[in-house]
């Protein structure tokens, strides 16, 4: 049962289940005690009745207790016939549990019950540690309190022995830190909260550093074992380009990030860079003005984007900056034409095309470079690892790559989860961009927000409706998205207006005709659902109308703001929201409306909702920390980090003596990481 429910399968497995909380047992309370502000409590009382009521779904067993101030109420609506079994009426029990009320009763559901003798009561632990359980094995009489029990029996077996050291000796006593023997005691049985905080820190500072070493492991290793093509010059297209054809100054940050590319591609190692910047930071400037440097060492550059509209829209956007340069721009998607697509091929074979933009169609087998020298992915966590993988295996020398994504990660979330890449932080926006006004209305304001909109239309500005995706639904989803099209029509009729709509169930040649014909200006309202959050760039776009805002993430909500306010009008985003708002979304809506910073609004989101699963993006295991936690121990993280780098420099491969006991703990791991040449 422990083996299905918590995937204890050891005794090592069941030192790692650690305590929820610690819960103080030696003290006692009155029943009368017990208020609306009450958490968990412990009460001693004799039990003066007890029935089963109910049946089926609805059977329950409802007892109550006595002490002098007053009457407890207890409920099982689980394991009833084992507790019934343990009941006599008359005696005295200990309960402890959580308390509620009901029907202005105070009660407990699901509380621990015990024979209760006096004269344990003072002999139990200064702090007795209440443990995560499930409905299913409390029903097999183990909760949290059996749990402990068989958790007290392990440490009356286990020797320091049997839980060896795996941090360096110097380290422990660099950071005053507990042994591993002593936190693993002092986690599980603490005889004093400053030793249940001391064997806390120990743990997660363990838990941190050995993800900080595996990381800076990966990195190092690599860049020493991954020979990469040579970047050794700035030359003409480069030059030229910059001096003449640069349609605006580079902010500082985009400078930094040629500077990092600039020192990564001269060395003679692979570049494995992750950069990162909010909406329309420029991150696309740094990436062409990187494939120009390929050019001038004699390298063909690929720009590999999620979406055939996204591609599309890089394709336009080069092909715009580069009119006036000698340089040969190819567009390669699902859609291509066959005369074109072996006319791209034989081009990129013989060297004449310098650059290819395009979606998965560029990792087919039968697209190959004569000299691949750059690689970049936009959007990277849109692709399988196996996916990128295969861009770098169409050269002999594997390519430098750069990965870009626009949405904002926490530096704690990129020290974690992105470790063993170098990584870049674009922070600042182009000079001109006027920041977007948002604000929150009310459903009952839609008449108001319509009218808003036809004036901005009547500017000859365009207009987004974002309908939320529900994903446990695609039947509903289209049914509001078609709803909210009709309601949109009711507003602007045609043939005055031309409304466009574009949602996942179109095929995809319609999606993109309904995408490209607003792209172009001939519809001015776009109905969509979340399909548009990445890459669409229409700068006369000026408002976007967030239906049903509460149903969206704050990283959702400052992607899809992103796609207006990408022209020199001033442009605004209306978050509507109903009248049932969650006090979270709530929180949501006033973050959205109180700064466009999508670097704070990444943090703010980390802090609400928690990493969450990335795997998906990573594949690294980076984030199953047990105890640890990116986001309420950032000054650990620092810690971690720091130490880990200052070891890994002078020992990359963990052979000096006083490293033994961490490479043989690493070793002894059984977890698969899955890191790749960049995932």
């Amino acid at each position: 049962m422990l083996k299905k429910e918590l995937e204890i399968f050891t005794f090592n497995d069941l030192l790692h289940h650690f305590p929820l909380r610690h819960i103080d047992k030696t003290k006692i309370n009155k029943i009368a005690e017990i208020n609306a502000f009450t958490d968990y409590i412990q009460v001693t009382g004799r039990l003066i009745h007890y029935e089963v009521v109910g049946a089926g779904r609805g059977k329950r067993l409802i007892a109550q207790i006595k002490d002098v101030s007053g009457l407890l109420e207890l409920t099982w609506f689980q394991g009833i016939n084992w507790v019934e079994k343990n009941l006599h009426i008359g005696s005295d029990y200990l309960v402890f549990g959580k308390t509620g009320f009901f029907n202005s009763k105070a009660q407990m559901v699901h509380p621990e019950i015990e024979v209760y003798i006096p004269a344990k009561a003072g002999v139990k632990a200064f702090l007795e540690p209440v443990y995560p359980s499930t409905e299913k094995l409390k029903a097999r009489s183990l909760n949290g309190r059996q749990l402990a029990k068989l958790t007290q029996i392990l440490f009356g077996i286990v020797q320091p022995k049997d839980i060896p050291e795996n941090l360096p000796a110097y380290l422990l006593q660099e950071l005053k830190l507990l042994s591993r023997y002593e936190a693993f005691a002092m986690i599980h049985f603490p005889t004093n909260e400053m030793l249940y905080n001391k064997a806390l820190e120990r743990l997660k500072f363990e838990e941190l550093f050995i993800a900080q070493v595996r990381l800076q492991l990966v990195r190092l290793q690599r860049n020493n074992a991954s020979k990469g093509v040579v970047f050794e010059k700035v030359g003409a297209f480069f030059n030229d380009f910059y001096n003449h054809h640069l349609p605006f100054t580079l902010t500082g940050a985009q400078k930094r990030v040629l500077k990092d590319i600039r020192n990564d591609t001269a060395r003679g190692r692979q570049m494995n860079r992750l950069l990162q910047g909010d909406v329309g930071s420029g991150k696309t400037m740094v990436a062409l003005l990187s494939m120009l440097l390929a050019a001038d060492n004699g390298y063909q550059s690929c720009l590999m984007a999620p979406t055939e509209i996204l591609a599309q829209q890089h394709y336009a956007g080069l092909k715009e900056l580069l009119k006036e340069m000698p340089v040969e721009l190819a567009l390669l998607t699902g859609s291509t034409k066959t005369a074109e697509r072996k006319r791209i091929l034989n081009g990129l074979l013989e060297d004449s095309i310098h650059f290819v933009v395009g979606t998965h169609a560029v990792i087919e087998d039968i697209v190959q470079f004569k000299n691949l020298g750059l690689v970049i992915v936009d959007e990277q966590h849109r692709f399988g690892v196996a996916q990128r993988a295969k861009l770098w295996e169409k050269a002999v020398i594997p390519p430098h790559v750069l990965v870009m994504t626009a949405t904002p990660i926490p530096r704690t979330l990129a020290m974690t989860a992105y470790g063993d890449l170098e990584y870049s932080v674009m922070d600042e926006l182009p000079p001109g961009r006027i920041p977007i006004t948002t604000v929150q209305r009310n459903e009952m304001a839609r008449a108001s927000v319509m009218g808003f909109v036809k004036e901005e239309i009547t500017k000859g500005r365009q207009a987004y409706f974002i309908y939320p995706l529900i994903e446990e639904s695609e039947k509903l989803s289209y049914e509001d998205l078609m709803q909210g099209y009709e309601q949109v029509k009711s507003f602007f009729p045609e043939p005055t207006y031309k409304i466009g709509m574009v949602h996942g169930r179109q095929p995809a040649e319609q999606k993109a005709t309904n995408m490209q014909r607003f792209v172009r200006g001939e519809s001015q309202i776009l109905v969509s659902t979340t399909v548009i959050e990445v890459g669409v760039n229409v700068p006369n776009a000026s408002v976007m109308v967030i239906e049903s805002a509460e149903k969206f993430g704050l990283s959702q909500l400052h992607q899809l703001r992103g796609r207006v306010g990408r022209g020199s009008e001033k442009s605004f985003c209306i978050l509507l929201t109903g009248s049932k708002a969650s006090k979270e979304a709530k929180e949501r809506i006033n973050i959205m409306c109180a700064t466009n910073d999508g670097f704070k609004i990444a943090e703010k989101d980390l802090e609400m909702r928690g990493p969450g699963d990335i795997e998906g993006t990573r594949q690294s295991g980076a984030l199953n920390f047990k105890l640890a936690s990116i986001v309420n121990d950032k000054a650990l993280l620092e810690l971690a980090k720091e130490k880990a780098e200052i070891l890994v420099e002078k020992d990359l491969f963990l052979e000096d003596q006083q490293h033994q006991i961490l490479r043989n703990f690493m070793q002894s791991q059984k977890t698969k990481h899955g890191w790749g040449k960049i995932a």
